[in-house]
């Protein structure tokens, strides 16, 4: 990031002005402009990984929010569709240079996201600002990727899946997806959770950072805590489960709670059963 240092402090500088300050000032405008090219070629991030660390790029969602204050509201259109929305976020613009594949029905990719060559979007869909979708992922129909989400290389984003957006506070930890992750349909993935690579997450399941996720496989609890996040660890499969509820009343009742459970890591045989479908790419 050393080489956008001048434009990280301009975005930093506009900061601390409210949005009718800023909507008089034409090098705000400017600056935002540069800024929202660079996300739209994927060349700066609201998070990025550092060794094994993800770090959040806390001047990146400062750009994102310049933007939005901004913004004055404006009628646009794309095909058959009509929005109102903030004119420094129109529908982002595509052509087949980018070889993104977006089926025709409904979709709609906003402005200042990154989608990577050989994406794929079926409809209808939705992918926010401030989003980076690696190479070769598919995104499903019904499915969102949500403000500031990163989705790594190959990742299969299933029917009805909800990857949820994080734009303030400033400094909290986007959803971050990794490479070759299955996700399965109507799953939910929140509050900066991090899915480490070649992990499956089975239909249904919804991660967050008030629910434990309980590891079959290595006898452990993986919670979110003060300092860290919610972290699936690399090739964990995992499922939709339930635990007991503690108390007399509970017991009485036969009550239990929701929780995610691993039940495995994955091997040949889970590839084989959660395979991409390459002929639809």
């Amino acid at each position: 990031m050393g080489q956008y240092d001048a434009l990280k402090e301009s975005i930093l500088g506009f900061s601390s002005f409210g949005a009718a300050a800023l909507q008089e000032m034409g090098e705000a405008r400017s600056v935002f402009e540069s800024f929202k090219k660079l996300l739209n070629e994927g060349k700066v991030r609201a998070a990025e990984k550092s060794g094994s660390d993800w770090v959040v790029n806390m001047w990146v969602k400062e750009g994102i929010l310049l933007g939005m204050r901004l913004g004055r509201l404006q009628l646009m259109e794309g095909g058959a569709l009509t929005f109102i929305d903030k004119d420094t976020y129109p529908l982002k613009s595509l052509t087949l240079a980018d070889n993104v594949r977006i089926v025709p029905g409904g979709s709609a990719v906003r402005d200042g996201s990154y989608l990577a060559p050989s994406v794929v979007m079926m409809p209808p869909a939705y992918v926010n600002v401030g989003a980076y979708v690696d190479e070769g992922t598919m995104i499903d129909s019904h499915a969102l990727v949500g403000s500031c989400a990163q989705v790594g290389k190959k990742v299969h984003l299933s029917a009805g899946v909800q990857v949820g957006g994080v734009l303030e506070p400033v400094g909290a930890m986007p959803v971050i997806i990794e490479d070759e992750v299955m996700v399965g349909g109507n799953c939910g993935i929140y509050e900066g959770t991090i899915v480490r690579e070649r992990s499956v997450i089975g239909t249904g399941v919804i991660l967050n950072g008030s629910t434990p996720v309980y590891d079959l496989a290595l006898n452990t609890i993986y919670r979110k805590t003060a300092r860290s996040p919610l972290v699936i660890p690399a090739g964990a499969v995992v499922v939709a489960g339930s635990r007991k509820i503690k108390g007399e009343f509970a017991a009485e009742h036969g009550l239990s709670i929701y929780t995610p459970l691993i039940i495995k890591y994955r091997d040949a045989r889970t590839d084989s059963a959660t395979a991409l479908e390459e002929a639809l790419r």
